[in-house]
């Protein structure tokens, strides 16, 4: 279907393809990991033709049809939702747009003249429009916006009035509506709550599309794809299996390279020693040519480049009292929109609470009555003794200081800490070397991420209240952030759509659904951890079956 060949790709000095070669087949499901920075985008824009190779081919057949989603939605403004999502579907939008230009046109008194070259365009249009399945285009367009998070009145709405990530499930909308023969996807899942996960999960997996994408969500990648490939060092990798067996086969890869690299370097050093210790002796010419030759040969394998990020050692937090957070009687609306009435909650020392609730069912606001950011409107919110609160929100992002690198935010927060103990924190936020001096106005959201959660945990709070916080962390550094925050001796309130942290880190669950199914007001509070919840309720989020 879409095939490279030998191809090489540089960026100034740095190469990202060398002699890469990979093929993707009709209605293949595969995944594509890598590093930051290892070339994972430019791929997806040699496959759609943004970007020629330096050398080598890509083929990709004439008719075939791409639906590349990018995370830059664009500007969008000027039209409701359902019409920006069919206008950016591909051909078939076109066609829905010019159907309705042409139509108007046919009512228009003034272009009674232009109406024979106006049917006759109409015919066309509606003959071309028939036979890709356009009648459908309208009804599939609001089963896809319904199953990304939009109601009713969002899809009627404007588009421009739109947050940044609201517009980006837009764009994942327009990509899947126009049902092309390829999908590339880079990271679907970042904009995402856990519902629009599932249901697009569901969605991939029956679909008839060749599938080629970058994800951070490991449920994810196991359900929906069954290669993967891995940008190593220029070359493209394949891994016949789910994301599961990527990461034993790598593992053991990673050994076998290791193993083969001690090998020949302990072979090259007792060559090498053999030939400085006879290199003056005239009865040992002979052999010291030929074991010099023989080493010129000799292709020398590369150590394996691992990237091994170790949970960061927490210190101890001060010990709060038994009762961290009481909620008594709280009610809290916006407008006519009741959120809470008469809620009560008591949270303990060293519990881990995650909240889960569909859109729109108050989880931010619940954190944001805890600590302090909206007040109730009626009932009280009480925090217990000797509390120190640390809040993740994705707000946080915005108070990191432009003006400093990596290591200088850090130093500012911390100015008596030890420089290697602030090293050693950085590192296990995937920080190492050189990257500590990096300027934070160039960061990513994920390295933002990863900054705001360093300087929260090096001296750590006893309650923590996290809004979301693996949004836009890669797979290797959600991992170490559930194994370091599983060490975390204190209390943990938080909201997450990555099922890896609601299995590895929630002993309790505050369902605002009530129970999954998302039609009562009553919320469930539920003391189990999310693997019971899911068996409780039969759903791995509200709203959507197991």
């Amino acid at each position: 279907m879409i095939s490279l060949n030998g191809v090489a790709k540089h960026f100034g000095r740095q190469a990202l393809l060398v002699d890469a070669s990979f093929q993707l087949n009709p209605g293949e499901k595969v995944g594509l990991i890598g590093p930051n920075g290892s070339g994972k985008t430019t791929l997806f824009r040699l496959m759609c033709g943004e970007e020629q190779p330096d050398a080598g081919e890509v083929s990709v057949p004439k008719k075939l049809t791409i639906g590349y989603f990018r995370q830059d939605a664009g500007e969008m403004s000027g039209r409701s939702v359902i019409d920006e999502a069919i206008g950016g579907s591909g051909r078939l939008g076109e066609l829905h747009h010019e159907l309705a230009e042409l139509e108007a046109a046919m009512a228009d008194p003034d272009r009674a003249d232009e109406m024979d070259s106006i049917l006759e365009r109409f015919g066309e249009v509606q003959g071309e429009y028939q036979q890709l399945g356009g009648y459908e285009l309208e009804a599939r367009a609001r089963e896809v916006l319904a199953g990304l998070g939009f109601d009713d009145s969002q899809v009627e709405g404007d588009v421009g009035a739109l947050s940044g990530g609201w517009r980006m499930r837009v764009a994942i909308a327009q990509v899947l509506i126009g049902t092309p023969d390829v999908l590339l996807l880079d990271e679907p899942t970042n904009h995402l709550d856990i519902e629009s996960i599932l249901w697009l999960e569901e969605f991939l997996r029956s679909s008839d599309a060749a599938v080629l994408m970058t994800c951070h969500d490991r449920d994810f990648m196991n359900r929906v794809v069954s290669r993967l490939v891995d940008i190593d060092h220029g070359e493209l990798v394949n891994y016949q299996g789910d994301y599961e067996f990527y990461d034993r086969e790598h593992q053991v890869r990673a050994a076998q390279q290791a193993a083969a690299f001690t090998r020949q370097q302990a072979m090259l050093r007792k060559e090498q020693r053999f030939i400085e210790r006879f290199e003056t002796h005239v009865a040992k010419a002979a052999q010291v040519q030929s074991r010099i030759k023989k080493l010129d040969k000799i292709e020398k394998l590369e150590p394996p480049k691992t990237r091994v990020l170790v949970p960061f050692e927490l210190r101890t937090p001060p010990r709060s009292g038994n009762d961290v957070a009481t909620l008594k009687g709280v009610g809290k609306a916006f407008g006519e929109r009741v959120l809470y009435d008469g809620f009560d909650l008591e949270v303990r020392r060293g519990e881990r609470w995650c909240v889960m609730g569909v859109n729109g069912s108050g989880k931010t606001t619940l954190l944001k009555l805890i600590t302090g950011e909206l007040v109730p409107d009626a009932g009280e919110v009480k925090l217990g003794a000797g509390l120190k609160l640390g809040y993740f929100a994705q707000s946080a992002l915005e108070l990191l200081d432009p003006s400093l690198t990596v290591y200088g935010q850090i130093d500012e927060a911390y100015p008596a800490a030890t420089t290697p103990s602030k090293r050693t924190l950085l590192g296990a936020f995937d920080f190492p070397g050189d990257e500590i001096d990096k300027p934070i106005r160039v960061l990513s959201g994920g390295e933002r991420s990863r900054l705001v959660l360093a300087q929260m945990l090096f001296d750590p709070p006893n309650f923590l209240v996290l809004d979301e916080p693996t949004n836009h962390l890669d797979l290797a550094t959600k991992e170490i952030l559930v194994r370091t925050l599983s060490k975390f001796d204190g209390t943990m309130l938080f909201v997450s759509h990555d099922r890896t942290f609601l299995r590895g880190l929630a002993n309790k669950v505050l369902d605002l659904s009530g129970g999954g199914e998302g039609k009562t007001r009553k919320p469930l509070v539920f003391h189990g951890d999310y693997p019971a919840w899911v068996e409780r309720t039969g759903h791995e989020a509200p709203g959507v079956h197991h």
